[in-house]
């Protein structure tokens, strides 16, 4: 009797999904971006919206953004959802007035970063040993930051010569400096107005250009972030209780234990940020001067998909959006309408392309209305200047939606030892 064939199990496909984007396609897609961007600068004339003095100030917006980022990201890798990052901002900005005011702006930064990270402790406290809804606990933090500065301020700023209920008095200056002959190099290569070799200059221009010793440390904290998390043990233990704490606890990993080192550090780097604002960006505390930055920075923790490369990419893009309204933001914003009407019809191409024709049709008619609005008008009222922040983070998460792929315990319950 011949041997039974046995059949082999078929082969296991992959789960249905879309892939991520890989680095060379990333790439190249910048590149393409700033193709664009130069052809644009070149038909409308707007020399503004690559110079270097619009990327310097893009930078020094950008920063408190990414570093509110930052500061969800190292949350939500260990399964803590934090709302609560622009309470922890605002902590940041009081506490490092206070103590800039007081001893230096170096110890305020010091202090900016110690009342982040005690915003992020009763977070912890709150979701991961109380086991409150992440999201509850997140927007009483932003409810109670406000409140409890407010009443700090009567104590500490009223009495003070240039200080009142609602802003403190001036703190010194950390200073700024340009990397000497490279920035000024730059400069004058941007401003040439070259096709692509001046919009490069005035990219790289921003990173050389009157920056705060601050500035260098945040830049610093995203490859030190990526670094700690994706190559050492510790990021390793980290990251597992954002995936899965139960088979993490199995392990002999203290699941508590990194919950709350990850909201404290999520905390102190959004408290960074805050400091950023009252020592760096003003050099004076104003109740509201963060202006929605930690949650536009959550916005650009999520547009990263969870990583600190695409994250600082989303801070950077948000940064510029902001510096608009800053630099003479209704020419600059109506030349950037016909980028978007362009981008817009590569978009609705691609959509045809994967067949995809409904999709294609409407980006292909909202493109048609940005290039009517951009042939129909001069400017842009400064109403649209103001709000193209938030539009442009609305629009960046709804398109960007559907690669997100977050931890898959972020924001879950978990109690020690249900495993078990």
């Amino acid at each position: 009797m011949s041997s039974a064939t046995v059949a082999k199990p078929p082969a296991k496909q992959p789960a249905p999904g879309r892939r991520r984007i890989s680095l060379p396609v990333l790439l190249l897609i910048i590149a393409g971006v700033l193709v664009l961007t130069s052809v644009v600068r070149l038909i409308t004339d707007a020399n503004g919206i690559t110079s270097t003095g619009q990327m310097s100030t893009a930078l020094r917006l950008a920063v408190p953004i990414g570093l509110a980022g930052l500061g969800g990201l190292w949350a939500e890798r260990a399964g803590v959802v934090n709302i609560g990052l622009e309470g922890m901002l605002i902590l940041g900005t009081w506490f490092g007035a206070f103590a800039g005011y007081q001893w230096g702006p170096w110890v305020g930064i010091l202090f900016g970063i110690l009342g982040g990270a005690l915003g992020g402790l009763l977070h912890a406290i709150v979701t991961v040993t109380f086991n409150v809804n992440h999201i509850v606990s997140g927007v009483a933090i932003n409810i109670l930051a406000l409140g409890v500065t407010r009443y700090l301020s009567t104590f500490a700023f009223e009495s003070k010569e240039g200080g009142t209920s609602k802003q403190s008095p001036p703190v010194d200056s950390l200073g700024e400096f340009s990397v000497p002959g490279l920035s000024d190099w730059l400069q004058d290569l941007n401003e040439k107005h070259w096709f692509l070799v001046s919009d490069i200059a005035g990219l790289l221009g921003g990173l050389f250009t009157n920056l705060s010793p601050l500035t260098v440390i945040a830049i610093a904290m995203v490859p030190l972030s990526w670094w700690v998390l994706w190559r050492t043990s510790f990021g390793l233990r980290l990251r597992s209780c954002g995936e899965n704490p139960v088979a993490a606890e199995t392990l002999g990993v203290n699941v508590y234990k990194y919950k709350y080192l990850a909201v404290v550090i999520s905390g102190g780097l959004a408290g960074l940020g805050g400091a950023f604002l009252s020592l760096v960006a003003s050099n004076i505390y104003l109740e509201g001067q963060t202006g929605g930055r930690g949650y536009i920075g959550l916005a650009a923790m999520i547009f990263g998909n969870w990583m600190p490369g695409g994250l600082a990419l989303g801070a950077g893009l948000f940064g510029y959006t902001d510096s608009l309204k800053l630099r003479g933001g209704g020419t600059n914003v109506h030349a950037l309408l016909l980028l978007l009407a362009i981008l817009l019809v590569i978009g609705a191409i691609y959509l045809v392309w994967r067949k995809r024709y409904i999709p294609a049709v409407i980006t292909a008619a909202v493109s048609a209305l940005m290039f009517a609005w951009y042939g129909l008008t001069d400017e842009v009222p400064n109403q649209v200047v103001t709000a193209t922040p938030y539009v442009v983070t609305l629009l960046v998460l709804s398109l960007s939606a559907q690669r997100l792929r977050m931890p898959k315990a972020d924001g879950q319950p978990y109690r020690k030892g249900q495993g078990t």
